[in-house]
């Protein structure tokens, strides 16, 4: 990553935490409505050939043809993913659930990622024993069999969300679990969220209750969320369970990664995470290096959002404003970056407005960039649940994506 990228990372760090992944309770009807505030064993990296002379951009792709062959067969042969977020109490909820199911039916849309747990530390699944315990339980999916059992019959690949570190209900219940401060107490960031102790046991098996228990349900994929360390406040200030520096933190990230795998093989689930877009060049100081996670779980997604980058990354003067470009130069630096590891990447794209207005258009741009770097398969976030179906028909997608999709 060039020095002014590196320079940004803490700005852009800041802007990502006030929008990631999250969930809000409303009024009427059941309807929730997301805040926009939407985060060992060594890495085997491929022969990198030497290239001919420096290169041109910092994204440029230094593999052989061979090399981008080989990694393109490999995508090719895994299932096409192209799925769309959803909070828990839409999922949750009958009518709204079969509201959405109807427009995913007319769509190209298979997958659905359904949070089931927040970064408000909400679980929204019944059956946690420990959710009840510490009241972090809240109903919003009261009948799983029967959302299950809708999600099925449509056929669709089904993802289960976990939010892992970031936790607003646990360390208010048991202290001795939350990230500290120097004289004890939780620490906070500047918003008064709390967090999770990343190195302890006992978190890793409270997270993967809820996993195991989506796993029962019969979700295809846990995705796990927020696997990384706290940013947003005074950090310095962070007490853990056990040393904490940048070889510990990736390392135990890893740790968790191959605990979870353990954990969960019976039943057969493919295991994610989602990372911050900027780990395709760095691991930004959190704990998420690309690589390391993607030796330790089936499927890597970067949230590719193009309003969360700084200006003039990638050279773009305003990413949100040229998203074709953004995603583009993105995955390319990622494939650089990461090798063979790259078939594992599929991508979070943008399908809401922040400072600039989305739409159709910018949406139908993020996918025939991924498309044009061999990735068919990708998940939409918008925090309302609300997407933009005329972009999503088998028609359009014919006409501008790909002219063979059936």
């Amino acid at each position: 990553m060039p020095r002014k990228s590196l320079l940004a990372a803490a700005s852009l760090i800041l802007l990502l935490s006030t929008f990631s992944h999250a969930g809000k309770p409303g009024k009427k009807n059941q309807k929730k409505h997301l805040k926009i505030s939407t985060e060992t064993v060594k890495a085997q990296k491929p022969r990198v050939p030497k290239r001919a002379g420096p290169a041109k951009n910092y994204w440029d792709v230094n593999l052989s043809t061979a090399e981008i062959a080989a990694i393109k067969q490999e995508i090719d042969s895994l299932p096409k993913i192209r799925g769309i977020h959803i909070t828990a109490w839409i999922a949750g909820d009958e009518k709204l659930r079969k509201k959405l199911l109807e427009k995913v039916s007319a769509s190209v849309i298979n997958s659905v990622v359904v949070a089931v747990k927040e970064m408000n530390g909400k679980v929204y699944l019944p059956g946690v024993e420990k959710a009840y315990k510490w009241g972090s339980h809240e109903n919003a999916i009261p009948d799983p069999e029967k959302m299950m059992k809708d999600f099925k019959k449509l056929k669709l690949y089904t993802m289960a969300r976990v939010v892992c570190f970031h936790d607003s209900v646990v360390p208010a219940k048991n202290t001795a679990l939350a990230v500290k401060n120097p004289e004890g107490s939780p620490w906070k960031s500047r918003k008064g969220d709390t967090w999770v102790d990343p190195y302890s046991r006992e978190v890793w098996d409270y997270l993967l209750d809820v996993a195991e228990r989506a796993a029962e349900l019969g979700f295809d994929e846990i995705q796990f969320d927020y696997i990384r360390y706290p940013t947003e406040g005074d950090t310095k200030l962070c007490r853990f369970s056990q040393v904490h520096n940048k070889e510990n933190a990736t390392k135990n990230i890893a740790a968790f990664l191959k605990y979870a795998r353990k954990r969960l093989s019976k039943y057969g689930v493919k295991l994610s995470a989602d990372v911050f877009g900027l780990t395709t060049g760095s691991d930004m100081g959190i704990g998420q290096d690309l690589n390391l996670i993607a030796e330790n779980v089936d499927y890597v997604y970067p949230m590719m959002y193009p309003s969360h980058y700084y200006n003039r990354e990638y050279d773009l003067a305003n990413p949100d404003s040229q998203p074709y470009k953004l995603i583009d130069r993105g995955l390319k630096h990622a494939l650089g970056n990461t090798g063979r590891n790259y078939a594992k990447i599929r991508p979070y794209l943008q399908d809401f407005s922040l400072k600039w207005k989305y739409g159709p258009n910018e949406l139908r741009a993020q996918i025939i960039a991924a498309k044009g770097n061999m990735l068919d398969s990708w998940i939409l976030w918008n925090p309302s649940g609300k997407y933009s179906w005329e972009a999503l028909t088998p028609q359009m997608y014919r006409a501008f994506v790909d002219p063979e999709w059936k």
